[in-house]
């Protein structure tokens, strides 16, 4: 069984107590599930959810209840409304930028800080279809002194990489929190490396981790085996020693999926909640964006972005992964401010 939260409110205000939930701790209300179950869906009020039995129960509870704050660095995120982790490429061959940022990626990151990002994810290999593989080395000295100096600042950083060895080097030097296209699957070492940190951790889910993430799924519901692959993820991790609280899960977006199987998780987005994680949603610039624009280039595809990132703010996500940082902040003060005046008017 899987729980899919929908008919979303305003604001509780005008609604009988126990009629509607707030999602995940955030700015989101909701007065109903889908109930999935194999191939049947039908709609309960939340009032019929403690008739569904444990597992609904369950469901419930971790989609309710509130995400606590973590610390990365010397900040601590707050999870009441939604955040921005802005994108940092230290690559030459990054699908988005080309190495547009490589003469000073520190800079870059502390003009993404100004512009309201709450965390810069800094990474030094292209995930991209078909990227080169970086050696460990080599990735160490592309992030290292762009984190190294991010940090001292008092920046929140964190590291997008799938090597043990680049993630030990990353937090040596200030990183706070690993994020891991792989879900710490792709390194032998790299469960070891988060666990012994400490540190939060973001966990992805791609369809052949081992393989660099692209390989076809070949699914029949992609929305709920995404949610169950993670689910056995966050179970595996947090069995090797890391605090759940510190999990965030990503059903990887643009990773070994179509368009239409991407679509289907963008417009299942709350389901996710039900991990009892606060989730990330990484669809800045994808592929999808062009497909759906006659072909749109990466460096034309702001107005999808901004459009998948609010999908993502409606379903309660807590941090959005964007190229483009003073956008999508100055949509989200906008949405929060008609959030904030469903509550009074």
């Amino acid at each position: 069984m899987h729980l899919l939260p929908t008919h979303f409110v305003a604001s509780p205000i005008h609604h009988p107590d126990g009629a509607v939930a707030r999602l995940a701790g955030g700015m989101q209300w909701f007065a109903a599930y889908e109930v999935i179950a194999g191939a049947r869906r039908r709609t309960v009020s939340i009032g019929e959810v403690a008739t569904l039995g444990e597992r609904a129960a369950q469901l419930h509870a971790r989609i309710t209840a509130v995400r606590a704050p973590i610390t990365v660095g010397e900040r601590t995120l707050r999870f009441d409304q939604p955040l921005v982790a802005g994108i940092l490429n230290v690559t030459p061959d990054s699908f988005s930028d080309g190495g547009a940022r490589l003469d000073d990626p520190a800079a870059a990151g502390a003009d993404m800080l100004a512009a309201g990002a709450a965390l810069v994810d800094v990474g030094g290999e292209s995930t991209r279809p078909g990227a080169t593989a970086v050696w460990e080395g080599d990735e160490i000295a592309r992030v290292v002194p762009a984190i190294e100096r991010l940090a001292r600042a008092g920046a929140a950083v964190s590291i997008d990489t799938r090597k043990a060895a680049v993630m030990e080097a990353a937090l040596g030097v200030g990183a706070g929190l690993v994020n891991d296209v792989s879900a710490l699957l792709w390194d032998d070492r790299a469960l070891d490396v988060v666990a012994r940190a400490g540190c939060p951790v973001v966990l992805m889910h791609s369809p052949d981790p081992q393989g660099g993430g692209h390989g076809k799924g070949g699914y029949a519901d992609v929305l709920t085996e995404v949610f169950d692959w993670l689910e056995v993820r966050v179970a595996a991790v947090v069995g090797a020693g890391v605090d759940r609280a510190k999990i965030f899960v990503d059903p990887g977006i643009g990773f070994g999926k179509t368009v239409a199987e991407n679509l289907q998780l963008l417009n299942g987005l709350a389901l996710f909640h039900g991990l009892g994680c606060p989730v990330m949603l990484g669809a800045s610039r994808k592929r999808l964006i062009g497909a759906l624009s006659n072909e749109a280039p990466v460096d034309r595809r702001l107005g999808g972005s901004l459009a998948l990132a609010m999908k993502g703010v409606e379903a309660g996500v807590q941090l959005l992964r964007v190229h483009d940082v003073a956008e999508t902040v100055q949509a989200i003060r906008v949405w929060r401010g008609l959030r904030d005046q469903a509550f009074v008017g």
